[in-house]
């Protein structure tokens, strides 16, 4: 677990895995300088590395490819996905993968398991389609739960963007095209506290959100993220330094005492956050969302979290838009668990509203 640490705990980056044309972009020669040490192995594709992605090749190792492994690659499909939740798009990636380890985590599932970072180089390509793609939606007519005035594009789907911002300046180029792009806004969801973001001045036209749940629990599943406890500490700093700050309560995972804990959470919130979070706090609710393959996975490296993330007698299967065979909590008992914490967030939190609760 991580706690209180910096960047450099995270990240150890001893071997780079690369494309052989990054050395083509500016971005990707950058990163090979920082990290001059590393041993680099050139690959086909970012997707195709045998020894590091699959089952056999990444269990035994998942913390160590977590924190000495990178990949760099060039992304080579642009576009920008519908979304209703979160944003209006997933904007295309400027990364994959995690150097964080929670253990509910769905991106393992989809790319190798253990999935340490990939970053892509071609930053400009991806900077130079959403300037497009942003022109082309036109001013936004009518607010809606997403956001009052802007079109939205989610740029953390895959991974941690404060993490990735540890590595290069994808996300603060990102984060200074929005400044520019007058009918759109950016958001991210993040697990880990990077105080260096605190000078990127967003010009309030980036949304952080800060991923929550009781700390007895994130002890336990949250492998390698900043503590609870540091992720609202840092929220008014954000705020000051020109980010809207909202908040996920996410993965909500239900156990004995679960209600308890989280009223705990929200009187920490209550007491540290400044009015001016407060009057512009938005969460959103998701609850867990679980996978048989993940689950067999995680039996081998971190057991433990299984207990409570694995409970067959409460939960049943869901498919996902991909066509995923996943399962979630019962759908009678999710309703009743939903309306609870719905019921919590009003009572404890009234200033804070929701985005949607699932």
């Amino acid at each position: 677990m991580l706690h209180n640490k910096t960047v450099d705990d995270l990240l150890d980056i001893k071997e780079i895995y690369l494309e052989p044309d990054v050395r083509k972009y500016k971005r990707g020669l950058d990163i090979l300088e920082k990290y001059s040490g590393a041993e680099l192995k050139e690959v086909e594709s970012h997707w195709k590395i045998p020894e590091l992605f699959g089952f056999e090749g990444s269990v035994e190792d998942w913390i160590s490819n977590k924190k000495n492994v990178l990949i760099l690659g060039i992304k080579k499909s642009l576009s920008a996905r519908p979304n209703t939740r979160s944003s209006h798009w997933v904007a295309p990636s400027q990364s994959n993968g995690c150097t964080m380890s929670c253990s509910y985590c769905y991106v393992p599932r989809r790319k190798g398991f253990a999935n340490p970072v990939s970053i892509f180089v071609n930053i400009e390509q991806i900077l130079g389609y959403l300037k497009r793609h942003a022109f082309r939606q036109g001013i936004k007519q009518e607010a809606d739960h997403i956001d009052p005035k802007y079109w939205v594009y989610e740029i953390g789907e895959n991974g941690d963007c404060s993490a990735d911002a540890a590595i290069c300046d994808n996300v603060k180029d990102m984060i200074d095209l929005f400044k520019e792009i007058p009918n759109g806004k950016l958001t991210f969801a993040t697990k880990f506290v990077n105080r260096e973001m605190l000078n990127y001045d967003p010009q309030l036209k980036t949304r952080i959100r800060f991923s929550l749940m009781p700390h007895k629990m994130s002890k336990l599943v949250d492998v390698r993220t900043s503590p609870i406890s540091e992720r609202i500490n840092v929220m008014n700093d954000f705020a000051e330094a020109g980010y809207e700050v909202n908040v996920n309560f996410a993965p909500v995972i239900y156990y004995e005492g679960w209600l308890e804990d989280w009223k705990v959470l929200f009187d920490e919130m209550n007491d540290k956050l400044s009015e001016k979070v407060k009057k512009q706090l938005v969460t959103e609710i998701i609850f867990l969302t679980h996978n048989q393959q993940l689950h067999e996975v995680n039996l081998n490296w971190h057991p433990k979290a299984e207990d409570v993330l694995w409970r067959p007698e409460i939960q049943e299967v869901k498919y996902s838009q991909t066509g995923g065979r996943n399962v979630r909590y019962k759908r009678n008992l999710k309703k009743e668990l939903v309306e609870s914490l719905v019921d919590l967030v009003k009572e404890e939190l009234p200033y804070c509203g929701i985005r949607y609760a699932f």
